[in-house]
């Protein structure tokens, strides 16, 4: 119950920065953490299984996961910094 309680606590927060926020490296940040209450509430529920090969993958997806999503907001934070864009307000368009 716990550990719902702080997942739940982890995704307000990082919505909370998603929301409030215009620096780029803020936004990605918070959607880190609400990204990371959702992996702490799969671990839990992975955790209160019977089977600990339901745990095991339900692990490895969300380390998966992760790793893919933190290397896809860099590329875009990167690919933005190099525009001379770093506030939310200055993206017009996404476009190649």
């Amino acid at each position: 119950m716990t550990s719902l309680v702080l997942s739940c606590v982890l995704i307000g927060l990082g919505l909370y920065g998603v929301l409030t926020r215009r620096d780029l490296v803020v936004v990605l940040a918070s959607i880190e953490v609400m990204l990371g209450g959702a992996q702490l509430l799969l671990a839990a529920y992975a955790a209160g299984t019977s089977a600990p090969a339901v745990a095991q993958g339900v692990t490895i997806v969300v380390l998966a996961t992760a790793a893919a999503e933190a290397a896809v907001g860099l590329a875009l934070l990167v690919a933005l910094v190099r525009r001379g864009r770093t506030r939310t307000d200055q993206i017009k368009e996404v476009r190649g």
